[in-house]
């Protein structure tokens, strides 16, 4: 399970792999106060990007949008958190204030997309095998 969590709120035993989603640190926090498991820059919006959205509401689904783009330009850069989600939970910690126009609900809402459309691995069947003729019945 992926969670979000602001990086300004304690830890609990419930986040899992904790991993900080941001291109710049913290306001007011020090590196020694942040508890995680890694600080992940580059899944973070480019700075061009979140120049732009500015957390405006009105800028939501376009800055969803374009931050997909960048996602998709970058899928290796996600692999920390992928990874960690196949062993426990994840917990994305952001920093802004809004917490229903964010990069780490738009960058959970990305990789649920994209594990639900990965291919599951297939299964045997019966194509390719050698098929037996049977002899016809009551004869």
């Amino acid at each position: 399970m992926i969670r979000i969590k602001r990086v300004y709120d304690p830890p609990s035993r419930e986040d899992g792999a904790r991993f900080l989603v941001e291109r710049l640190w913290p306001r007011g926090l020090k590196k020694t106060d942040v508890p995680m498991d890694d600080w992940l820059k580059d899944v973070a919006p480019s700075g061009e990007l979140r120049r732009w959205f500015g957390h405006d509401p009105s800028k939501w689904s376009e800055f969803r949008r374009r931050y997909f783009a960048e996602l998709a330009d970058r899928r290796e850069a996600c692999k920390p958190i992928r990874e960690a989600a196949k062993q426990s939970d994840v917990t994305l910690l952001y920093s802004a204030r809004d917490e229903e126009h964010n990069n780490a609900l738009a960058l959970k809402e990305y990789l649920t997309r994209r594990s639900k459309s990965q291919p599951s691995p297939k299964r045997s069947t019966s194509r390719g095998r050698a098929r037996v003729k049977l002899p016809p019945r009551g004869r």
